[in-house]
């Protein structure tokens, strides 16, 4: 905001860890949830107030699960249902909102050059999907049965700092994507997951 000539777009990322623990639909226009992971999705979003105040178009890009073998949950989820010992996490009933890499970065460089983006924006798959689904669809892709459960505690000591994102449940709508005419290449899960590898 300082500098002598300020940039057009700030694209300041994000996390759909902004929404309540819930398996009700969520959009951009929906509240904050009340635990700490959301607080600090607030507090990291609320400095970016003093760039739109300079008049800067912000847009604050929430993104869910992204779905790579070269980082996060996915690529420590991968190793273990291709040695067969995968399986539905916890209850397997929670709501993953993911999106693929490629599609991720897509929504990125949309979310720069699209000038009537701005505020947040959930960068997710059109539809979220529940674990049990994901789970099936990976066991697929790979071509191992997922016949192994993961409780949640099992899970926290593999995954560490992912576990909470795996084990909650957040059912999150990308409306201001859809909206804006973006298309997903990879909208379905085992789209995604073929396209896992992309670099």
């Amino acid at each position: 905001a300082a500098l002598p000539t300020p940039p057009k777009v700030l694209v300041s990322g994000s996390a759909i860890g902004y929404y309540p623990d819930s398996p009700l639909p969520v959009t951009e226009d929906s509240p904050a949830g009340a635990g700490f992971l959301s607080q600090v999705v607030v507090d990291w979003e609320a400095a970016t107030d003093p760039a739109a105040e300079a008049g800067i178009r912000v847009v604050k890009a929430r993104t869910g699960l992204v779905v790579s073998a070269r980082g996060g949950a996915f690529q420590r989820l991968l190793p273990l249902f291709k040695y067969g010992l995968g399986g539905r996490i916890g209850d397997g009933h929670q709501y993953w909102s993911f999106i693929a890499l490629r599609d991720e970065i897509r929504a990125l460089t949309f979310a720069i050059t699209n000038q009537e983006l701005s505020g947040p924006v959930n960068l997710v798959a059109p539809q979220a999907i529940t674990n049990r689904d994901v789970t099936a669809a990976l066991a697929e892709v790979v071509g191992r049965r997922a016949m192994l459960p993961v409780p949640g505690f099992a899970l926290k000591v593999a995954l560490g700092q992912f576990a909470d994102d795996i084990l909650g449940s957040q059912n999150v709508v990308p409306s201001r994507l859809k909206d804006a005419g973006f298309k997903w290449v990879a909208p379905a899960i085992t789209e995604a997951l073929v396209d896992m590898d992309y670099a």
